[in-house]
């Protein structure tokens, strides 16, 4: 009987183990749109959670004009210490246990507001999946800058999100 009553106690234990999900948030900045349609078509692929990293003041064209060095966004991004404020934080970031992070890529980087939130958050213990859009960028030098800034945290594979077709998104969110 014994016997029994533990087989059946750790298949229940077992199902239980196998039915657990991760708990998926897809969070991202996007100061013109691009990374922001992205971002909703890996929610969606991934059947995610969406957060928006918006900055307490938005970005107009002016503050974006890379070309211009006294420009908010090339200010910012010279300094490598600048956090600009977010509108509002993520909140209950413990229920997630993977993190999707979308950005453009600025400066061969991402975004400082990027690094306000990941500061901003106890992400410890969670996968952190960096993916990014660009007019000419890779990702790579993101994906390296972010896992030496932030050498604690748990670091994915990053994706570079241009011109993908949904197959290939639900591809890589399995």
């Amino acid at each position: 009987m014994k016997k029994i009553v533990f087989i059946a106690l750790a298949l229940l234990v077992s199902l239980s183990v196998s039915a657990k999900k991760d708990k998926v948030l897809v969070t991202y900045f996007s100061a013109t749109g691009t990374t922001k349609a992205v971002a909703e078509r890996i929610a969606k692929a991934a059947g995610a959670d969406l957060f928006e990293i918006a900055p307490d003041v938005k970005y107009t064209d002016a503050d974006l004009d890379w070309r211009n060095l006294n420009s908010r966004s090339s200010v910012e991004m010279k300094d490598k210490t600048s956090r600009p404020k977010m509108l509002c934080n993520a909140k209950k970031m413990k229920k997630y246990t993977k993190i999707y992070i979308g950005f453009p890529i600025w400066w061969n980087v991402c975004p400082r507001i990027v690094n306000t939130f990941i500061e901003s958050n106890d992400l410890k213990g969670k996968v952190l999946i960096p993916f990014a859009t660009s007019g000419s960028s890779k990702i790579d030098n993101s994906c390296k800058d972010l896992k030496e800034t932030y050498p604690t945290l748990t670091w994915g594979e990053g994706k570079l999100m241009n011109a993908v077709t949904d197959a290939e998104i639900k591809a890589w969110v399995k």
